[in-house]
């Protein structure tokens, strides 16, 4: 090492000693003939003072330097007691410039003023400050966490393949051509799904890794077209087996990463429950503002909108006091969503109701709403009004917007739960057909098995999510080991026989060969480290993430390709064509 000891480890007890430092300039302070160096590197920021100026007179922000000299207290009332060697600092006798810095395209200290593509494109840069630096090696702390946790468990670590054929998994495939088979074409994993069955086929029992994913979507804060999940199936499980794991990982993660104490077993909810109070199947228990529903209490309304087969409301505390403007945006929002509109009414001083809505209800319904909702004076009352599920998830993100808003969110506290009861089917278009809501080798609830394919919209899975303060963080179930259910959920979703070979023939060739009961989870990494870290999207804690485009600043990537590329990987090649006109020749 070319330097004999860390910056960021100095402390009073070093007085009097020679060190050899080296790090960046991370600031310059000029004073009479003195200057001040903020040295920075990986360990932290000691100071440097200069008082020969041939020393210090051409060193600029973010020159890489090595400093010769001593350790010496800092005066008194200098001291600094923001950082951990505020109270030393270092006298210069030798000053090397190891590497010079060009002019900064931002200043590393401002950086929350600065174009996030800005900090991508260089982010380098944007790595060498404090925040995002932390985020790093806390995703490093939280990753070595993780690994102690499932050895401690007994999984065994394999790596499955991310090259391999597209299977329908729910978004589309990232392709890669394959050169030596021209027309032929990798696709890039979404997720390990197939390979992990096929390990408990093999008889490992307790698999994970920690793996990436790809998948081809629309991108938004939480997702990136790159990830990274941990990955685990378990075989001879149930449910509680995999809680149990999930609460291992989780409460081991919250308590070394972040101090906090979770619950020894973590609370459950059945998803009906959690879209009939929160209108979302990832419920922030953070706050209150439940839905609460009033289809009975409108059963007889001659009010046109609310004759529907579902209608339900959520308080805004103190919305009553919203602008025309304020109320016509939230219409706005609401269409945003694909809604026509958010009814609306307030609650004013004296108790009655006004708004457009409010015209249109009798007076006993009139009388009644703000108890049955639970409003008060001052209080706005929004409502949705048409099929459950759909009324339903407008009212939970207008209660996350209310949440919002209104400041009502306690950030202090992590609320984790369990959603399970999971619907196995939902429908794929308004022709009746049916789509898994998880992914086909989902297992229906045991008192479902015989006849689910009967009645699909009111089956339930074996499915389950990991919720933490409103994200989702873990999806698992209990997978079918059976040929003939299996075959009965293909039937369900109008798969084939054929088409089910075509798309899974390896993995139901396999499920020939006695596959054992299992189940199993996958962990959303990027986003526990983002809570962990307390960060507003997933690019933070991603050292070189893509933007909301799917573009990397950093690089330039996508970028097109040669024509000789194409021809030597074959993107443009059509092997049934070409087969065919091979035939024909003979």
């Amino acid at each position: 090492m070319i330097r004999t000891h860390e910056a960021g480890a100095l402390r009073a007890e070093h007085a009097g000693a020679t060190v050899v430092l080296a790090g960046w300039v991370a600031r310059r302070r000029d004073h009479g003939g003195v200057v001040f160096l903020d040295l920075r590197e990986a360990s932290g920021v000691a100071q440097v003072v200069v008082r020969e100026d041939d020393l210090a007179h051409d060193l600029r922000a973010e020159y890489c330097i090595k400093v010769t000299g001593t350790v010496r207290v800092r005066p008194e009332g200098n001291e600094n007691p923001e950082i951990p060697t505020g109270s030393i600092e270092v006298a210069a006798d030798e000053i090397e410039v190891l590497s010079e810095s060009a002019p900064l395209p931002f200043q590393l200290d401002s950086a929350a003023d600065v174009a996030e593509e800005t900090r991508l494109r260089y982010r380098y840069l944007d790595i060498r400050r404090q925040e995002m630096a932390e985020n790093l090696r806390l995703r490093s702390k939280a990753t070595y966490v993780a690994h102690d946790v499932m050895r401690d468990l007994g999984f065994v670590y394999v790596e499955t393949p991310y090259m391999t054929r597209s299977t329908p998994e729910g978004a589309r495939d990232f392709l890669v051509p394959v050169r030596l088979q021209p027309g032929h074409w990798y696709a890039l994993p979404q997720s390990p799904q197939l390979f992990k069955q096929l390990l408990m086929v093999g008889g490992m029992e307790r698999y994970y890794q920690l793996t990436r994913c790809f998948r081809d979507e629309d991108l938004r804060a939480d997702r990136q077209p790159e990830f990274t999940q941990i990955d685990l199936e378990m075989s001879f499980v149930d449910e509680e087996d995999i809680f149990a794991v999930g609460e291992t990982l989780f409460t081991r993660l919250l308590r070394e990463v972040r101090g906090v104490e979770l619950p020894e077993r973590f609370p459950r909810m059945r998803f009906a429950e959690a879209m009939d109070r929160f209108g979302s199947d990832k419920p922030d228990l953070r706050f209150g503002q439940e839905l609460v529903e009033v289809t009975e209490y409108f059963a007889d309304t001659s009010f046109r909108v609310f004759k529907a087969p579902y209608v339900g409301a959520v308080v805004m505390p103190g919305g009553g006091s919203q602008t025309r403007k304020e109320l016509d945006a939230w219409q706005e929002w609401a269409r945003s969503r694909g809604a026509k509109g958010l009814a609306y009414v307030l609650v004013q001083e004296d108790g009655t109701l006004g708004g457009p809505v409010a015209k249109n209800l009798s007076d006993t319904e009139r009388e009644g709403l703000a108890a049955k909702v639970g409003a008060v004076p001052g209080d706005a009352v929004f409502f949705a009004a048409g099929k459950r599920y759909d009324s339903q998830e407008l009212l939970g993100a207008a209660r996350l917007e209310i949440g919002k808003r209104c400041d009502l969110i306690d950030t202090s506290r992590w609320e984790i739960l369990w959603i399970t009861d999971m619907p196995l089917f939902e429908e794929a278009d308004e022709e009746g057909a049916w789509k898994p809501v998880h992914h086909p080798f989902t297992a229906p609830a045991v008192e479902d098995e015989a006849d689910f394919q009967d009645h699909p919209g009111t089956t339930n899975s074996r499915a389950f999510d990991l919720v933490l303060n409103g994200y989702e963080l873990v999806s698992g179930s209990i997978r079918i080991h059976r040929a003939e259910m299996q075959q009965r959920v293909f039937e369900t979703i109008g798969l084939s026989k054929a088409e089910a070979e075509s798309k899974f023939g390896f993995l139901l060739e396999a499920f020939k060969f006695g596959p054992p009961p299992h189940g199993g989870l996958a962990v959303g990494w990027d986003r526990i480290i983002m809570l962990l870290a307390g960060q507003p999207t997933i690019r933070e804690v991603i050292a070189f993430p893509k933007t909301a485009s799917g573009g990397d600043p950093l690089t330039g990537a996508p970028t097109p390709i040669t024509g000789a590329q194409r021809a030597e990987a074959g993107v443009d090649a059509d092997p049934e064509a070409e087969a065919q006109a091979k035939a024909d020749r003979k």
